[in-house]
């Protein structure tokens, strides 16, 4: 039987293929005599990797109060934004099987890139951490509260590409992986338990579904994808967030013209380290470089802000430097009980949109002057 989801505003549903159906019943009824399972989905780009993964969640909803999702793809995230790796306890459907929504992540790391190829170690880091992290928070059977895991994965598939999807797969150990495969065989990812050798796999389940390419008008759901519009998509909705709901702001104007007149935070120098993620910079000017960037609001909890235990609160942008007051100015949708707990930013390469800055009579938000939210100090 086909199934098809939609947001009840008149778009078109998408057609569930039967095999996908069931696929995804497969893995959610293995977790009533098993743990919980622990989902990888793969495939190349724009085979539908991202739909099925939410069909998924929807399926293991149907058994689960809350289910586990980590999205590895620092490109297109599922639920955050560019830049970062991030995983969620997701206890609510999906309406529309073809949309993406921003959601508060239960844990995040900032990797300040679009693609893993800037710095693959780092990247595996990230990964490591953020699964590690969920094994110990959320996949207790000795308390009874372990809960399934779904990871969504870049469609970076080739070359430097699938040497990473198979050390995340080694390290992972999932219960399933789920293959979607396109019609362009090249394109696709080997078949069987490709990242062990011949290795045995014991208990795990191998999966292949191919694309699904229709909806109910007969138009594909699998139409070209531009990136970069849907990164800054995903950071428009984000920064939005500095303003009250009823705040009517609907395109990049409206909301250049809100950040220019936002009051920012005023953070000393002093409380923060800054770590440059892929460049080096002179200690001389390393706050200057900062000025008009977007950078990660990290906290790092004295550790060596080289290391993988930083947990990333939300993103700002750096609107002004006052080097003589020993001050920066950032502004940013984190609540401010979080944002007093940061304590590293970091400075990656996700740049502030165009459409955020270039608006007629209207002064870029780092630019802008205003009276000025302090910061309240830390407590000794």
């Amino acid at each position: 039987m086909l199934m098809g989801e939609n947001d009840g505003a008149g778009s078109a549903p998408v057609i569930i293929p039967p095999s996908w159906e069931e696929a995804a019943e497969f893995i959610a009824r293995e977790g009533d005599t098993a743990p919980p399972p622990i989902a990888v989905v793969c495939g190349p780009k724009n085979s539908g990797k991202s739909t099925f993964s939410r069909y998924l969640l929807n399926t293991l909803l149907s058994r689960y109060k809350k289910v586990g999702y980590l999205d590895t793809d620092v490109g297109q995230p599922e639920f955050f934004l560019p830049g970062c790796l991030s995983v969620h306890i997701i206890d609510e459907r999906i309406s529309d099987l073809r949309s993406w929504s921003l959601k508060s992540p239960d844990r995040c790391c900032f990797f300040g890139d679009v693609s893993s190829k800037r710095d693959p170690q780092a990247y595996l880091g990230h990964v490591r951490g953020l699964y590690d992290n969920f094994l110990g928070e959320h996949y207790k059977f000795y308390e009874k509260q372990a809960l399934p895991l779904i990871i969504n994965t870049p469609g970076w598939v080739k070359g430097t590409g699938y040497d990473l999807l198979v050390e995340m797969l080694k390290y992972i150990s999932p219960t399933h992986v789920v293959q979607v495969r396109i019609s362009a065989e090249s394109k696709n990812l080997p078949k069987g338990a490709f990242w062990l050798d011949g290795e045995h796999y014991g208990s795990l389940h191998l999966i292949d579904i191919y694309s699904a390419r229709t909806d109910f008008f007969n138009q594909s759901v699998l139409t070209r994808k531009d990136a970069g519009t849907l990164r800054d998509r995903r950071l428009f909705e984000y920064f939005k967030l500095c303003f009250p709901s009823d705040l009517d702001i609907k395109t990049n104007k409206d909301l250049a013209y809100a950040l220019a007149s936002l009051c920012p935070y005023e953070v000393p120098f002093s409380r923060i380290k800054v770590k440059h993620l892929h460049c080096q910079v002179p200690n001389s000017e390393v706050f200057h470089s900062l000025n008009a960037t977007i950078v990660g609001l990290a906290i790092n909890s004295g550790k060596p802000p080289s290391s993988f235990s930083q947990q990333c609160v939300g993103l700002g942008i750096v609107r002004g430097i006052d080097v003589k007051n020993d001050r920066i100015y950032v502004i940013t949708p984190v609540p401010i009980h979080n944002l007093q707990k940061v304590d590293l930013l970091l400075q990656g390469l996700i740049e502030i949109p165009t459409g955020f800055l270039q608006v007629r009579r209207c002064l870029s938000p780092y630019m802008a002057t205003n009276v000025l939210h302090k910061l309240p100090e830390k407590d000794e």
